[in-house]
């Protein structure tokens, strides 16, 4: 509503004017912005990261910082205030996606197109990580803050230190250092104090005709602009009214900080909606008496539900007492002499700064810190809907052990309040049915067995030598070597080693942290034993990985494949009956055998160019991912926690700045789409289109007719790597023997494949 209402009052300036100054980004805002025009029509539909959005984002970037202003982006950190409807987002927009593949099953490719694009999925906060990693491995400068990035924005101007985003980006703006010199951002910045906001870059652009329908697209600086607005400006509209009625109205209007004002949406007293004057009227009319106006309307239904006096005074205090990082890199609390006792009631319980610089720092992702600190799980539903019975009970029950062997090894690390914090999980399917457990109950954690893994450099390169793996940049993270290594009975007994109880030196290489972090979270999946020697699971592993492949997404995959198959969902079972999208041609053993190699085949990574997917969609295989995606997610929280009590417990060097590197060096960073599965559904289904749909002529056609099907994608390529993750896993599944009970389908789906690929 505001930002409607001042963008009438916003100037436009040369983008040129903004050289040699830094500008405070909310990273947030900038990407949701980003999306709007360049995002990929099947990416809801899809899921995992976008193909094309990276060239997009260094497109656009490498403009600004021609123009020869220094950006330093902001996001978001904790989970703050109290959240309306946790689960109203998700469902919409899985609905909104359900609604796009029934037009695209009525072969109405255009309409479904749109749908797709406008299912609000996925969101900046969920391709945030991703941004991250855009952002550092370009060299540009980001932090994260403690909770929102609004209020630290504020004081940032020529600062290298980080925070957090609206209240970090205002602390920024506002810091005598002049951290930064201006702000991008949401209006609601104008809630923290921030005079000047920049609010669009207006970036122009031109097309070049190449010939044969092509051309090339190219930012033209020179006729580029800013638009920014001057809360000045904004208050002279109303005969320069108090800063105070200008926060209250802003706040009644409506954001992500507080609902509207029930009233306002109420069409016997606004028929034609309601207009920011119409908000600065009422809070003028009670004299800027909130509680005076929440009084005169007290039988609104609404404003009783939301409690929302309450509310809006919650909203107001976690605004002026923000948490942020400041200049030094510590923790504070804005204007802390005025701040109430109970300040954490309206921001966010506090974690140690040291933990609180990890996340800064990117190392750290906020997921289970926010679970510890707000005490609720909210476990939203995923693209596709999240419908079937097998998704439910994997969120709800299978995963349970994971979230709570995560907390637990993290409060552990704590201190006692949080060692005896009663968490809620609460699901978006079953909002009656709440899961609650004491973190007490669950003590002791695995910690003291873990804290026996501190292997030295020395240790690790010779056994690198000895299995004629690569050290150095390859080795970090790398989940073959963690498991391949331990297969040896006599490098095992070596890693068994006792920390000193004095004259203890921490690990301190980027090798030396990460491996130690991957066989400690190996230890957790009860892939390792306390002896530091391989379980049968492990060597499940262990076979499957010496298979898969040497790069970091085929291991991956490889893993989650057998995690899946310990969790039982590695199969060809319905598991989605109202799902379009599964096999279509041959006899029901072909159907049946197309399933599971393309359910294989789903874990992997598309070989595909940095431009937006077009080819073939399955709902079913986006409801499988589903399954995959909340599997690697917490997969990835074992290893955040991992890695984090390594330096909590002292046993990592803190002096360091390679924080990033350690996230990305670990397993699980990114996430796929389920591309190269539907690619090889389409490829084993359309074998059936000739007479003999095994026989290399038929084959060798299909696969020359794959660019067809599927755009921008090397799709024999692709085929060969979906193949070889199938002979992984089926060396896996037969590792695994008595482990697996439809050994005799596995053997069977391995025949039929072998006549096909």
């Amino acid at each position: 509503m505001f930002d409607r209402w001042a963008s009438l009052y916003a100037k436009s300036m040369p983008l040129t004017c903004l050289k040699d100054s830094v500008i405070g980004i909310d990273a947030a805002y900038y990407l949701e912005r980003l999306l709007m025009p360049s995002k990929e029509p099947l990416l809801s539909a899809l899921g995992g990261s976008p193909f094309g959005l990276e060239f997009a984002i260094m497109k656009e970037l490498s403009v600004l910082q021609a123009a020869g202003f220094k950006p330093h982006f902001v996001f978001n950190g904790l989970d703050y205030g109290i959240k309306d409807d946790p689960f109203g987002p998700s469902i919409a927009s899985s609905l909104a996606n359900a609604a796009a593949f029934d037009v695209y099953e009525k072969e109405m490719p255009d309409a479904a197109i749109r749908l797709f694009q406008e299912s609000g999925s996925p969101t900046a906060a969920a391709l945030s990580e991703f941004f991250k990693k855009v952002l550092y491995q370009r060299r540009i400068e980001f932090t994260v803050a403690p909770y929102s990035a609004l209020a630290q924005v504020r004081t940032f101007s020529s600062s290298t230190t980080a925070s957090l985003t609206w209240s970090q980006l205002a602390y920024y703006e506002k810091h005598p250092s002049q951290f930064i010199d201006a702000v991008y951002g949401p209006s609601e910045l104008f809630l923290y104090g921030i005079d000047k906001l920049i609010t669009k870059f207006e970036l122009a652009h031109e097309y070049t005709e190449k010939g044969n329908f092509m051309s090339t697209f190219r930012y033209v600086l020179e006729d580029s602009t800013f638009r920014w607005v001057d809360r000045r400006t904004c208050l002279a509209q109303f005969n320069e009214i108090p800063v105070e009625i200008f926060v209250d109205a802003c706040l009644l209007a409506g954001s992500s900080i507080l609902p509207t004002f029930p009233p306002l949406k109420n069409v016997t007293l606004y028929p034609k909606g309601y207009s920011f004057p119409d908000v600065v009227s009422m809070v003028v009319s009670c004299g800027r008496n909130i509680t005076a106006l929440c009084a005169q309307y007290q039988d609104d239904p609404q404003v009783k539900e939301l409690d929302y006096l309450d509310r809006y005074r919650r909203a107001l205090t976690g605004i002026k007492h923000h948490i942020i990082i400041n200049k030094d890199g510590d923790i504070e609390t804005l204007d802390k002499e005025h701040a109430p006792s109970d300040v954490h009631d309206c921001v966010g319980q506090r974690l140690p700064e040291e933990l609180n610089m990890y996340l800064s720092r990117g190392m750290l992702r906020p997921r289970v810190l926010s679970w510890l600190t707000s005490g609720t799980i909210f476990v939203t539903a995923p693209c596709e809907g999240g419908d079937s019975r097998e998704y439910q009970n994997l969120v709800k029950t299978q995963l349970e052990p994971f979230r709570r062997q995560a907390l637990c090894l993290l409060s552990e690390c704590l201190n006692r309040y949080y060692q005896r914090k009663e968490i809620t999980t609460r699901f978006w399917f079953d909002t009656e049915s709440n899961s609650r457990v004491n973190l007490r109950d669950l003590l002791p954690s695995p910690k003291e067995a873990l804290n026996g893994w501190i292997v030295r450099d020395n240790l690790i390169a010779e056994q690198c030598q000895k299995l004629e793996m690569p050290t150095g940049s390859t080795l970090p993270g790398s989940l073959a070597y963690a498991v391949r290594s331990l297969s040896d009975a006599t490098f095992a007994s070596k890693t068994l080693i006792s920390k000193p109880k004095t004259g203890f030196q921490p690990l301190v290489t980027l090798q030396e942290i990460t491996v130690n972090a991957v066989w400690r979270f190996l230890q957790l999946r009860n892939y390792v034993d306390n002896k530091h020697e391989l379980t049968p699971w492990g060597k499940v592993m262990e076979i499957t990985l010496t298979t898969c492949g040497s790069s970091k997404e085929q291991e991956e995959a490889a893993f989650v494949a057998v995690e899946l198959l310990r969790l039982g969902l590695l199969n060809n079972s319905p598991m989605f009956p109202n799902y379009s999208g599964t096999p279509l041609r041959g006899t029901d053993i072909d159907k049946r055998s197309c399933l599971l190699v393309s359910r294989v085949a789903s874990l992997g990574k598309l070989r595909h160019q940095p431009k937006g997917y077009s080819g073939p969609l399955s709902r079913h295989l986006l409801g499988y991912h589903s399954v995959i995606s909340a599997l690697r997610a917490s997969l990835r929280d074992l290893v955040d926690i991992s890695l984090a009590t390594m330096f909590l417990d002292g046993n990592a060097d803190r002096d360091r700045n390679d924080w990033m590197d350690l996230a990305l060096g670990l397993p699980f960073y990114d996430e796929n789409s389920y591309a190269l599965g539907v690619v090889v559904k389409t490829y084993l289904d359309e074998l059936f289109t000739r007479d003999d749909p095994t026989s290399e002529t038929t084959r060798a056609e299909m696969k020359a007719k794959g660019p067809e099907w599927c755009q921008y994608c090397d799709f024999a390529g692709s085929l060969d790597d979906a193949f070889h993750l199938w002979d992984a896993v089926y060396k896996g599944v037969k590792t695994a023997g008595a482990e697996i009970k439809d050994q005799g389908m596995w053997d069977e789906v391995d025949r039929w494949l072998a006549a096909r690929r």
